[in-house]
């Protein structure tokens, strides 16, 4: 595989690993053939207004330094042409690079990252499109459910989640990570520490609930919320991963657990907790 190829597969996991729960954003939240609408990224909830202690330093991270890191990187308002060339190299069959949403690419990663473990995520600009094909229902003893056949949807950036090299995607993540700490600060946290909240991010989706059977949802007015309480008192990103179907959720969790190690050097805490 080529430099090229390999940059491009580690940001395609990149963006479809911690984006993917995303792609769905809209598929309960709104009424049933609503278009999608588009808007820039979201400001966080609350501004920080003083620094606090890094907990997760990026020098801590586990991978050896990528084979491309000696390349320089791009200004973080030129990158999506680097980005972008290095998906249009991506080996085998994948469909990233007609996933893929530009401009601001890094941006969009980044306000997509925060917004996720909060109750809401307001409207905000996706990293990748969303699936293709209506949101899938079933009647169940007189119940509505998330279908069994809505998983299929996801096939395309499952492909990718599958493929991904959790050490190499880290140690790229690592290179790049000027790029998101500077997106980071541009989004309204001057003296926060994006490493930390990826971190956070990534215990809040391990955190999600793994019904035993496809969760019941209710069509009140204009937008599916789920039947039960508890479900929809979850974080936004919970919410979202439990959309993707029981098999993909355990593939994306287990993806994030070899992530995070990588990250930290440590497996995530028993109970994660979420933020915002």
């Amino acid at each position: 595989m080529s430099k090229q190829s390999s940059v491009g597969s580690w940001i395609a996991a990149l963006v479809v690993v911690l984006g993917i729960v995303v792609a769905g954003l809209y598929f309960l939240g709104k009424a049933r053939h609503a278009p999608v609408p588009s808007a820039p990224p979201p400001g966080p909830a609350v501004a920080s207004t003083a620094p606090a202690p890094i907990q997760h330093p990026i020098s801590q991270a586990g991978s050896e330094p990528a084979v491309a890191s000696t390349a320089p990187l791009p200004a973080l308002d030129a990158s999506d042409t680097s980005v972008a060339a290095a998906l249009a190299g991506l080996a085998g069959n994948s469909d990233l690079p007609s996933l893929l949403l530009r401009p601001q690419v890094i941006a969009r990663i980044v306000a997509t990252i925060d917004a996720l473990p909060r109750r809401s995520l307001g409207t905000l600009m996706l990293p990748v499109r969303t699936p293709k094909g209506a949101f899938a229902t079933d009647e169940v003893d007189g119940a509505t459910v998330i279908g069994a056949g809505n998983a299929a949807r996801y096939a395309p950036y499952m492909k990718i989640v599958e493929a991904t090299d959790p050490q190499a995607l880290v140690a790229w993540y690592v290179h790049a990570y000027p790029l998101f700490q500077q997106a980071y600060r541009e989004l309204g946290y001057p003296k926060g520490y994006f490493n930390d909240r990826l971190i956070v991010v990534i215990d809040d989706l391990l955190a999600a609930p793994e019904p035993a059977s496809p969760p019941t949802v209710v069509h009140p007015q204009a937008f599916y919320i789920y039947a039960d309480p508890a479900l929809e008192s979850l974080s936004a990103g919970q919410r979202l991963l439990l959309r993707v179907g029981a098999a993909n959720e355990a593939k994306i969790k287990a993806k994030l657990r070899a992530i995070r190690a990588e990250l930290t050097g440590q497996m995530p805490p028993a109970a994660a907790h979420s933020a915002g």
